[in-house]
Protein backbone atom coordinates (compact mmCIF):
# COMPACT_ATOMS: atom_id res chain seq x y z
CA UNK A 1 0.00 0.00 0.00
CA UNK A 2 1.21 3.63 -1.13
CA UNK A 3 2.30 5.68 1.89
CA UNK A 4 -0.61 7.20 1.57
CA UNK A 5 -4.20 5.48 1.37
CA UNK A 6 -5.39 7.61 -2.28
CA UNK A 7 -9.28 7.69 -1.98
CA UNK A 8 -10.72 8.14 -5.30
CA UNK A 9 -14.64 9.47 -5.17
CA UNK A 10 -17.04 11.52 -6.68
CA UNK A 11 -16.60 14.93 -5.90
CA UNK A 12 -20.22 16.30 -4.88
CA UNK A 13 -20.76 17.66 -1.10
CA UNK A 14 -22.72 14.04 -0.43
CA UNK A 15 -19.85 12.27 -1.73
CA UNK A 16 -17.32 13.89 -0.17
CA UNK A 17 -19.08 13.43 3.32
CA UNK A 18 -19.26 9.85 2.25
CA UNK A 19 -15.73 9.71 1.81
CA UNK A 20 -15.09 11.43 5.47
CA UNK A 21 -16.92 8.88 7.19
CA UNK A 22 -15.10 6.81 5.37
CA UNK A 23 -11.72 8.18 6.97
CA UNK A 24 -13.04 8.96 10.30
CA UNK A 25 -14.10 4.68 10.07
CA UNK A 26 -10.66 3.43 8.92
CA UNK A 27 -9.22 6.27 11.76
CA UNK A 28 -11.27 4.80 14.41
CA UNK A 29 -10.67 1.28 13.54
CA UNK A 30 -6.57 1.51 13.48
CA UNK A 31 -6.90 4.43 16.78
CA UNK A 32 -5.28 7.11 14.47
CA UNK A 33 -5.01 10.52 15.78
CA UNK A 34 -6.79 13.29 13.66
CA UNK A 35 -3.51 14.63 12.47
CA UNK A 36 -2.39 10.84 11.28
CA UNK A 37 -5.61 10.52 9.52
CA UNK A 38 -4.61 13.46 7.63
CA UNK A 39 -1.41 12.41 6.66
CA UNK A 40 -2.28 8.82 5.90
CA UNK A 41 -4.87 9.39 3.44
CA UNK A 42 -5.79 11.92 0.30
CA UNK A 43 -9.19 12.21 -0.97
CA UNK A 44 -8.81 12.02 -4.77
CA UNK A 45 -12.27 13.78 -6.50
CA UNK A 46 -12.85 12.10 -9.76
CA UNK A 47 -15.85 13.50 -12.00
CA UNK A 48 -17.78 10.85 -13.68
CA UNK A 49 -20.08 10.95 -17.35
CA UNK A 50 -22.83 10.36 -14.91
CA UNK A 51 -21.92 13.97 -13.49
CA UNK A 52 -20.41 15.42 -16.23
CA UNK A 53 -24.09 14.57 -18.39
CA UNK A 54 -27.17 16.90 -16.63
CA UNK A 55 -29.25 16.78 -19.91
CA UNK A 56 -30.50 13.34 -20.33
CA UNK A 57 -32.00 10.79 -18.01
CA UNK A 58 -28.88 8.46 -17.22
CA UNK A 59 -30.90 5.30 -18.39
CA UNK A 60 -30.56 6.77 -22.21
CA UNK A 61 -26.32 7.46 -21.48
CA UNK A 62 -25.82 4.19 -20.34
CA UNK A 63 -27.00 3.81 -16.64
CA UNK A 64 -26.14 4.34 -12.91
CA UNK A 65 -22.85 2.61 -13.93
CA UNK A 66 -21.76 6.09 -15.54
CA UNK A 67 -21.37 7.25 -11.75
CA UNK A 68 -18.40 4.69 -11.39
CA UNK A 69 -16.87 4.20 -14.65
CA UNK A 70 -14.01 6.30 -14.33
CA UNK A 71 -12.94 5.62 -10.40
CA UNK A 72 -13.48 1.79 -11.14
CA UNK A 73 -10.93 3.17 -14.52
CA UNK A 74 -8.52 4.99 -11.86
CA UNK A 75 -8.50 1.49 -9.29
CA UNK A 76 -7.41 -0.85 -12.06
CA UNK A 77 -5.01 1.47 -13.28
CA UNK A 78 -3.21 1.74 -10.05
CA UNK A 79 -4.10 5.97 -9.77
CA UNK A 80 -6.45 5.07 -6.43
CA UNK A 81 -5.97 2.42 -3.85
CA UNK A 82 -9.83 2.60 -3.19
CA UNK A 83 -12.91 4.03 -4.28
CA UNK A 84 -15.90 5.09 -2.09
CA UNK A 85 -19.64 4.63 -3.41
CA UNK A 86 -22.91 5.17 -2.89
CA UNK A 87 -24.16 1.20 -3.11
CA UNK A 88 -27.75 2.16 -4.40
CA UNK A 89 -25.19 3.67 -7.70
CA UNK A 90 -23.51 0.77 -8.23
CA UNK A 91 -24.68 -2.12 -10.96
CA UNK A 92 -24.73 -5.50 -9.85
CA UNK A 93 -21.88 -7.06 -11.74
CA UNK A 94 -18.62 -5.33 -11.36
CA UNK A 95 -15.45 -5.00 -13.45
CA UNK A 96 -12.96 -7.87 -13.03
CA UNK A 97 -10.70 -7.89 -10.41
CA UNK A 98 -12.64 -5.25 -8.33
CA UNK A 99 -14.79 -6.14 -5.33
CA UNK A 100 -16.53 -4.64 -2.55
CA UNK A 101 -14.71 -5.48 0.59
CA UNK A 102 -15.83 -2.95 3.19
CA UNK A 103 -19.39 -2.07 3.67
CA UNK A 104 -19.71 0.61 6.70
CA UNK A 105 -22.58 0.84 9.37
CA UNK A 106 -26.14 1.28 7.14
CA UNK A 107 -27.86 4.68 7.31
CA UNK A 108 -31.31 4.63 7.39
CA UNK A 109 -32.36 2.93 3.28
CA UNK A 110 -35.85 4.78 3.73
CA UNK A 111 -37.17 8.14 0.77
CA UNK A 112 -38.01 11.38 1.62
CA UNK A 113 -40.63 13.28 0.37
CA UNK A 114 -39.47 16.90 -0.52
CA UNK A 115 -42.13 19.86 -1.00
CA UNK A 116 -42.62 23.58 -0.56
CA UNK A 117 -46.39 22.49 -1.38
CA UNK A 118 -47.48 19.63 0.69
CA UNK A 119 -47.06 17.35 3.63
CA UNK A 120 -47.50 14.16 1.94
CA UNK A 121 -47.82 12.86 -1.84
CA UNK A 122 -51.22 12.00 -0.88
CA UNK A 123 -51.83 15.82 -0.31
CA UNK A 124 -51.06 17.06 -3.63
CA UNK A 125 -53.10 17.97 -6.16
CA UNK A 126 -54.12 16.41 -9.37
CA UNK A 127 -52.13 15.74 -11.78
CA UNK A 128 -49.25 17.92 -9.51
CA UNK A 129 -45.61 17.96 -11.39
CA UNK A 130 -43.29 15.73 -9.26
CA UNK A 131 -39.31 15.85 -10.21
CA UNK A 132 -37.01 12.56 -10.06
CA UNK A 133 -34.38 10.68 -11.92
CA UNK A 134 -34.76 7.45 -11.06
CA UNK A 135 -37.17 4.98 -12.77
CA UNK A 136 -38.07 3.18 -9.31
CA UNK A 137 -39.67 6.27 -7.56
CA UNK A 138 -41.42 7.42 -10.86
CA UNK A 139 -42.85 3.75 -11.27
CA UNK A 140 -43.89 3.66 -7.88
CA UNK A 141 -45.14 7.17 -7.81
CA UNK A 142 -47.48 6.12 -10.90
CA UNK A 143 -48.59 2.82 -8.56
CA UNK A 144 -49.87 5.34 -6.06
CA UNK A 145 -50.89 8.42 -7.86
CA UNK A 146 -51.08 7.59 -11.70
CA UNK A 147 -52.47 11.36 -11.80
CA UNK A 148 -49.26 13.01 -11.48
CA UNK A 149 -47.03 14.30 -14.08
CA UNK A 150 -43.69 12.95 -13.85
CA UNK A 151 -40.68 14.77 -15.14
CA UNK A 152 -36.83 14.29 -15.22
CA UNK A 153 -35.16 16.07 -12.17
CA UNK A 154 -31.24 15.34 -11.99
CA UNK A 155 -28.51 16.67 -10.31
CA UNK A 156 -26.93 16.70 -6.94
CA UNK A 157 -28.47 16.63 -3.83
CA UNK A 158 -28.52 20.68 -2.81
CA UNK A 159 -29.59 21.17 -6.64
CA UNK A 160 -32.56 19.38 -6.33
CA UNK A 161 -33.52 20.99 -3.17
CA UNK A 162 -33.03 24.81 -4.71
CA UNK A 163 -35.27 23.68 -7.48
CA UNK A 164 -38.04 22.89 -5.26
CA UNK A 165 -37.07 26.19 -3.26
CA UNK A 166 -37.67 27.75 -6.98
CA UNK A 167 -40.81 26.24 -7.51
CA UNK A 168 -40.19 24.34 -10.50
CA UNK A 169 -42.06 21.57 -9.26
CA UNK A 170 -44.35 20.47 -6.95
CA UNK A 171 -42.53 17.61 -5.17
CA UNK A 172 -39.16 15.45 -5.22
CA UNK A 173 -38.29 12.14 -3.65
CA UNK A 174 -34.67 11.64 -2.02
CA UNK A 175 -32.72 9.27 -0.20
CA UNK A 176 -33.01 9.90 3.71
CA UNK A 177 -29.57 8.69 3.92
CA UNK A 178 -28.39 11.79 1.65
CA UNK A 179 -30.06 14.11 3.64
CA UNK A 180 -29.08 13.04 7.20
CA UNK A 181 -25.28 13.19 5.88
CA UNK A 182 -25.65 16.46 4.84
CA UNK A 183 -27.44 17.71 7.95
CA UNK A 184 -30.41 18.81 5.89
CA UNK A 185 -33.02 15.85 7.19
CA UNK A 186 -35.23 18.95 8.04
CA UNK A 187 -36.47 19.52 4.10
CA UNK A 188 -37.99 15.73 4.81
CA UNK A 189 -41.74 16.36 4.85
CA UNK A 190 -42.88 12.99 5.25
CA UNK A 191 -40.71 9.91 5.38
CA UNK A 192 -41.89 6.73 3.09
CA UNK A 193 -42.27 3.36 5.30
CA UNK A 194 -41.28 0.58 3.48
CA UNK A 195 -44.48 -0.35 2.31
CA UNK A 196 -45.75 3.13 0.73
CA UNK A 197 -42.27 3.09 -1.15
CA UNK A 198 -39.48 -0.03 -1.05
CA UNK A 199 -36.02 1.81 -1.31
CA UNK A 200 -33.47 1.02 -3.84
CA UNK A 201 -30.96 -1.83 -3.88
CA UNK A 202 -28.71 -0.80 -1.09
CA UNK A 203 -29.74 2.09 -0.33
CA UNK A 204 -28.26 3.78 2.39
CA UNK A 205 -24.72 2.21 2.29
CA UNK A 206 -21.29 3.24 1.72
CA UNK A 207 -18.93 0.78 -0.19
CA UNK A 208 -15.45 0.56 -0.15
CA UNK A 209 -14.19 -0.90 -3.68
CA UNK A 210 -10.81 -2.19 -3.33
CA UNK A 211 -8.71 -4.67 -5.94
CA UNK A 212 -9.01 -8.36 -5.19
CA UNK A 213 -5.51 -8.97 -5.36
CA UNK A 214 -4.50 -5.60 -3.03
CA UNK A 215 -3.98 -7.56 -0.05
CA UNK A 216 -2.45 -4.82 2.00
CA UNK A 217 -5.21 -2.67 1.25
CA UNK A 218 -7.95 -5.16 1.92
CA UNK A 219 -6.10 -5.83 5.44
CA UNK A 220 -6.91 -2.30 6.44
CA UNK A 221 -10.55 -2.09 5.71
CA UNK A 222 -11.33 -5.93 6.98
CA UNK A 223 -11.60 -4.03 10.33
CA UNK A 224 -13.83 -1.74 8.82
CA UNK A 225 -16.26 -3.41 7.55
CA UNK A 226 -20.33 -3.66 8.93
CA UNK A 227 -20.99 -7.91 8.86
CA UNK A 228 -24.87 -6.86 9.26
CA UNK A 229 -24.84 -4.38 6.67
CA UNK A 230 -22.70 -6.20 4.24
CA UNK A 231 -24.42 -9.41 4.21
CA UNK A 232 -27.90 -7.45 4.17
CA UNK A 233 -26.39 -5.55 0.41
CA UNK A 234 -25.04 -8.40 -0.44
CA UNK A 235 -28.35 -10.51 -0.31
CA UNK A 236 -29.74 -7.35 -1.91
CA UNK A 237 -27.19 -7.06 -4.70
CA UNK A 238 -27.24 -10.73 -5.50
CA UNK A 239 -31.54 -10.25 -6.03
CA UNK A 240 -30.84 -7.40 -8.76
CA UNK A 241 -27.74 -9.48 -10.78
CA UNK A 242 -30.67 -12.12 -10.91
CA UNK A 243 -33.15 -9.65 -12.65
CA UNK A 244 -30.14 -8.05 -14.83
CA UNK A 245 -31.06 -4.34 -13.11
CA UNK A 246 -30.56 -1.82 -14.93
CA UNK A 247 -31.02 2.17 -14.67
CA UNK A 248 -34.15 1.31 -17.25
CA UNK A 249 -35.66 -1.15 -14.62
CA UNK A 250 -37.90 -0.54 -11.80
CA UNK A 251 -36.49 -2.23 -9.15
CA UNK A 252 -35.94 -2.30 -5.38
CA UNK A 253 -35.65 -4.54 -2.29
CA UNK A 254 -34.51 -4.19 1.15
CA UNK A 255 -32.63 -6.49 3.95
CA UNK A 256 -33.99 -6.27 7.33
CA UNK A 257 -32.02 -8.51 10.22
CA UNK A 258 -34.69 -9.71 12.33
CA UNK A 259 -32.55 -10.63 15.22
CA UNK A 260 -28.58 -11.61 14.90
CA UNK A 261 -29.14 -14.77 12.74
CA UNK A 262 -32.49 -13.70 10.86
CA UNK A 263 -33.21 -11.16 7.68
CA UNK A 264 -36.32 -10.92 5.74
CA UNK A 265 -36.11 -9.60 2.65
CA UNK A 266 -38.76 -7.91 0.09
CA UNK A 267 -37.96 -7.35 -3.41
CA UNK A 268 -40.22 -5.42 -6.27
CA UNK A 269 -40.25 -4.99 -9.68
CA UNK A 270 -42.26 -2.95 -11.74
CA UNK A 271 -43.47 -1.20 -15.07
CA UNK A 272 -42.33 1.99 -15.63
CA UNK A 273 -45.69 3.50 -16.04
CA UNK A 274 -46.54 1.82 -12.44
CA UNK A 275 -49.16 -0.19 -13.54
CA UNK A 276 -47.65 -3.74 -12.78
CA UNK A 277 -46.14 -4.53 -9.99
CA UNK A 278 -44.58 -7.86 -8.79
CA UNK A 279 -43.62 -8.73 -5.53
CA UNK A 280 -41.01 -11.31 -3.11
CA UNK A 281 -40.52 -11.69 0.30
CA UNK A 282 -38.25 -14.55 1.92
CA UNK A 283 -37.52 -14.99 5.64
CA UNK A 284 -34.52 -17.07 6.11
CA UNK A 285 -31.63 -17.69 9.06
CA UNK A 286 -27.99 -16.76 7.27
CA UNK A 287 -24.82 -16.53 8.61
CA UNK A 288 -21.95 -15.86 5.21
CA UNK A 289 -22.03 -13.77 2.22
CA UNK A 290 -22.78 -17.13 0.47
CA UNK A 291 -26.12 -17.55 2.43
CA UNK A 292 -26.75 -13.85 1.82
CA UNK A 293 -25.65 -14.33 -1.79
CA UNK A 294 -27.67 -17.40 -2.33
CA UNK A 295 -31.24 -15.74 -0.71
CA UNK A 296 -30.68 -13.02 -2.68
CA UNK A 297 -30.25 -15.15 -5.65
CA UNK A 298 -33.41 -17.13 -5.01
CA UNK A 299 -35.66 -14.82 -4.34
CA UNK A 300 -34.77 -12.49 -7.88
CA UNK A 301 -35.31 -16.35 -9.53
CA UNK A 302 -38.76 -16.60 -7.81
CA UNK A 303 -39.83 -12.96 -9.26
CA UNK A 304 -38.12 -13.51 -12.64
CA UNK A 305 -40.20 -16.82 -12.88
CA UNK A 306 -43.39 -15.12 -12.19
CA UNK A 307 -43.02 -11.84 -14.02
CA UNK A 308 -41.51 -13.54 -17.11
CA UNK A 309 -37.95 -12.45 -18.68
CA UNK A 310 -39.62 -10.12 -21.52
CA UNK A 311 -40.76 -7.89 -18.31
CA UNK A 312 -36.72 -6.99 -17.86
CA UNK A 313 -36.80 -6.61 -21.64
CA UNK A 314 -37.51 -2.53 -21.49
Amino acid sequence: MQTRLRIGTRGSALALAQTRAVIEALASAHHWEPEEALAKTQIIPIRTTGDRVQDRPLADIGGKGLFAKEIEDALLAGEIDCAVHSLKDMPGALPPGLLIDCVLPREDPRDAFISERAATLQDLPIGATVGTSSVRRQAMLLNTRPDLHIIGFRGNVDTRLQRIAQDHVAATILALAGLKRLGVEGRARHIFSEVEMLPAVAQGAIGIELRENDSAVRSAFAPVNHRDAALAVTLERAFLVVLDGSCKTPIAGLAKWLDPATISFSGCALSPDGKTRFDVARTEAISTADDAGKLGHDAGTELLARAGRNFFQV
